[in-house]
């Protein structure tokens, strides 16, 4: 997936509150509850519900409804006629009306988006359970309105109550599974927006989102265990416009996953308005077109989604071949959808049972590989920011801390310091005549000698992120929980090991040292402005009093400063 921008890093307290909001809202409406449920003391059990007042769900089906269902079908008993067992019928895979199942004088009626009024022993259909006289030769009869598409057929289970319901069961575990990924991946990817400030995290996350309703449409778990959202009798249209947002937007992302994103922004531009424009016609045309011409409408959009995939999958083979290793990501996401057009064109009949789980286990796999790509982006983002920060704290030259980052390090030695009582010193290091150094041996010469000096202090201290670079040949070396004594003695060797820098480098007639201050952290130092301060001062001093030694400040008097 292609990287970017590097998106703004910086880290506010908003978004610490963001974070934190979720969790406060949830204690909040949870409190209340456990505090009012809490059961009497002295009970070992806990009696929960109200009891009911309204009749079983499964209703009779009005004319109104019995006339709205074209396509009918009788299932018939078996040479002999029926056994007398038990028989249950399921009917899934209708994706709007009513579905209608009779046998004698019982008829009842679902509707797959209102589980209320399903027999709650069918969860992801609509059922009925029979016991038929034996000997019994009257069909059971089941009636649904016209489909959509004319391979998106219903499928009627008959069999025993057990296997069926075991079925029915199954699938609707696979339905909520596949629901629940999309939820749990959208909230990640919002964890990551806000980790990141990355844009394609929160589309994602609305990719998912989509999804979420989209599937819950597909499945009917609109309506399960009650309708919560407004499909009602338009079903048909939802879908219709749901599948012209959510195609087009996979398609889109399937583009990026296969690494054509770097082909240029122009393009991603026109490709993300060709996407708003199928979310704009999809939505106008499902709420518009007559039933004829939008079951038209949604079989062109499955066969140019169709064909989309196959162009995107040649892409990303061609991109493989070209040695794009990120494009294999994009190939595995697309595989899955290329299977059930083959599977689709080929009339299978697995695909005819299981079409709704087969849609979601694709958008479901689709999306995880589409959030394997987004982490992988996540990571590749961190490492630039990484990149990026240690080259805004180094110096370029001499590897060591900048004098940016060397104040913020000095700062937290500081403030560690004057909280446990502990001590610190600093050293001010000035290489003596740098200014001769380059006029008489070149400015290459005196970058080798910088270069040296830098090594050698760095080597010389225990970690050599305490040795800054402060600018020009200015050094400051920061010595925590080391006295004012123990820092003299471990400069001063410092300074001869800086004094043989020149015969390590062959130049003739080089001569290198350095005059330095020492400064010691003493409670009249109210800041790390004045500890440096007067190591400054001190390494002045050294300077005044004839270069290449060690000097240590004076100990500042009470009230001076400021």
């Amino acid at each position: 997936m292609d990287i970017g921008v590097e998106p703004d890093q910086t880290h506010g307290p908003w978004r610490r509150w963001a974070l934190a909001a979720p969790f406060v809202l949830a204690l909040l409406w949870v409190l209340p509850g456990l505090a009012s449920d809490r059961p009497e003391l002295g009970r070992d059990y806990l009696v929960t519900g109200v009891p009911a007042l309204d009749p079983a769900p499964v209703r009779r089906c009005d004319p109104a409804v019995l006339a709205g269902l074209g396509e009918r079908v009788e299932v018939p008993p078996p040479p002999g006629g029926w056994s007398g067992a038990p028989q249950a019928v399921d009917v899934f895979n209708v994706f709007a009306g009513e579905v209608m199942v009779s046998h004698g004088e019982r008829e009842v009626c679902g509707h797959m988006h209102d589980a209320r009024t399903r027999d709650s022993r069918f969860r992801a259909g609509v059922g009925m359970v029979v016991v038929p006289v034996a000997g019994d030769l009257e069909p059971i009869r089941v009636a649904w309105a016209t489909p959509l598409k004319s391979r998106w057929i219903p499928t009627v289970r008959i069999g025993a109550p057990s296997p069926v319901q075991q079925i029915d069961t199954a699938r609707l575990l696979v339905r909520t599974a596949c629901v629940a990924v999309a939820i749990v991946l959208a909230f990640t990817a919002l964890m990551g927006f806000l980790s990141a400030r990355d844009g394609l995290f929160l589309g994602y996350a609305l990719l998912c989102l989509l999804a979420v309703v989209w599937q819950a449409i597909v499945s009917g778990l609109s309506g399960y265990p009650e309708p919560w959202l407004p499909v009602g009798g338009e079903a048909s249209r939802w879908l219709v416009a749901l599948s012209c947002m959510g195609l087009s937007a996979l398609l889109y992302v399937m583009w990026l996953l296969v690494g054509a994103a770097g082909r240029g922004r122009a393009c991603r531009q026109c490709l993300l308005r060709t996407v708003g424009g199928c979310w704009l016609l999809g939505i106008v045309l499902a709420a518009g077109l007559p039933m004829p011409a939008l079951g038209a409408f949604a079989e062109a959009v499955d066969a140019i989604f169709a064909a989309g995939c196959v162009a995107v999958f040649a892409l990303g083979l061609y991109a493989a071949w070209r040695r794009r290793g990120d494009a294999l990501a994009g190939i595995a996401a697309i595989l899955p959808f290329l299977v059930m057009v083959l599977l689709d064109l080929a009339d299978s009949r697995l695909l005819i049972e299981y079409r709704v789980e087969a849609i979601q286990l694709s958008i479901t796999w689709f999306l995880t590989v589409s959030a394997y790509a987004l982490n992988l982006r996540l990571g590749r983002l961190r490492r630039q920011r990484d990149e990026m920060q240690l080259l805004a704290d180094t110096d370029a030259l001499t590897g060591l801390a900048n004098r940016r980052a060397g104040l913020v390090r000095l700062e937290r030695h500081f403030r560690s310091a004057a909280v446990r009582g502990g001590m610190l010193s600093v050293a001010f290091l000035d290489i003596d005549l740098f200014k001769r150094i380059n006029d008489v041996h070149g400015h290459h010469a005196g970058d080798r000698v910088l270069v040296a000096v830098a090594q050698t202090l760095a080597a010389a201290i225990r970690d050599a992120a305490d040795v800054v670079r402060m600018g020009g040949e200015e050094f400051l070396v920061m010595l925590p929980g080391v006295s004012g004594d123990s820092a003299w003695q471990r400069m001063e060797t410092v300074r001869t090991q800086v004094a043989r820098v020149a015969a390590g480098l062959g130049i003739p007639g080089l001569t290198v040292t350095a005059s330095i201050g020492i400064a010691s952290q003493h409670p009249q130092d109210h800041d790390a402005s004045m500890l440096l301060r007067r190591a400054d001062e001190a390494m002045y001093r050294a300077k005044r009093n004839g270069r290449n030694r060690v000097v240590a400040a004076e100990t500042p008097v009470a009230g001076s400063g400021g």
